[in-house]
């Protein structure tokens, strides 16, 4: 399938969006926000690719929203009845922000590569990857403040459990730039590299781990992590202990020692495709 505003590919388990709108500052049509789920929804479905990768090209990740977005409805409200305008514009939002909830419900790990400006909802998309790396440049902006309304796709659930609160709302208040190194040090983002291209080669370097394991238990370290982030440490064991009870493969632990010993690539099963 070919999109819009990103390319899709995938090799050596590994699937690679792209973001390809560098002259746009990669900001996020009316196409993006339709086209992204569907992307990673297919990747989680078919199994074909055991880690996803999301970088882009040119100077920033994204800018964030695309202002055509603003202007096709849904801020115009019908001077009879303002409250009817404002129910279905709630479900504009709510449908945008499953976008980035695709991101979270994938059953493989997402890494996002960010160079650059990740701006406005930029930050909820990464905020709703697995794992978040900058270059040099990069910086994080919460700029829907500084044009008059509140971030809606997906900020506050997401930034305050991945930085400390004070922070995050700091940066909602101030939509000020929160630069790389700063993100690295309060936990936004897991490594720095110096350029665009060391960063991609260091995502792609950690994407080539985690495709090396067994599919099953790194699905199954992702479910759990996001069971535990939103439950209870007594639901969180309960549920692993059913998830282990249900999932654990012996052939797997097997394969991976017998691996280890013989130094050399273990073998797996890929998870199995799912939905039509």
């Amino acid at each position: 399938m070919t999109y819009s505003c990103f390319t899709l590919e995938i090799a050596e388990h590994i699937a690679h969006i792209r973001f390809n709108r560098p002259d746009k500052a990669n900001s996020m049509t009316m196409e993006f926000w339709k086209e992204l789920p569907e992307a990673i929804d297919r990747v989680s479905n078919s199994a074909e690719a055991r880690v996803i990768v999301i970088s882009s090209e040119g100077k920033h990740f994204t800018s964030g929203m695309d202002i055509s977005v603003f202007m096709s409805g849904g801020l115009d409200t019908d001077p009879a009845n303002s409250q009817v305008s404002a129910e279905a514009f709630r479900h504009k939002i709510k449908l945008l922000q499953q976008t980035f909830c695709a991101l979270e419900r994938a059953r493989q790990p997402v890494l996002a590569a960010i160079q650059g400006g990740a701006i406005g909802a930029g930050v909820d998309l990464v905020t709703a990857c697995d794992c978040r790396y900058a270059s040099a440049d990069a910086f994080f902006a919460v700029q829907e403040t500084a044009i008059g309304m509140t971030a809606d796709v997906g900020t506050f659930p997401r930034l305050v459990r991945l930085i400390p609160e004070g922070w995050a709302r700091q940066m909602a208040y101030t939509a000020e730039r929160l630069p790389a190194e700063k993100a690295r040090q309060i936990g936004l983002v897991n490594e720095v590299f110096e350029t665009h291209d060391a960063l991609l080669d260091g995502v792609m370097e950690i994407a080539r781990k985690i495709a090396m394991h067994s599919p099953l238990a790194v699905s199954g370290c992702k479910a759990m992590a996001n069971y535990a982030r939103d439950h209870s440490t007594a639901d969180a064991l309960d549920y692993v202990s059913v998830w282990n009870a249900a999932m654990l493969r012996p052939d797997d632990i097997k394969e991976a020692f017998i691996a280890r010993g013989e130094k050399r690539q273990p073998i797996f099963d890929d998870l199995k495709p799912i939905g039509d």
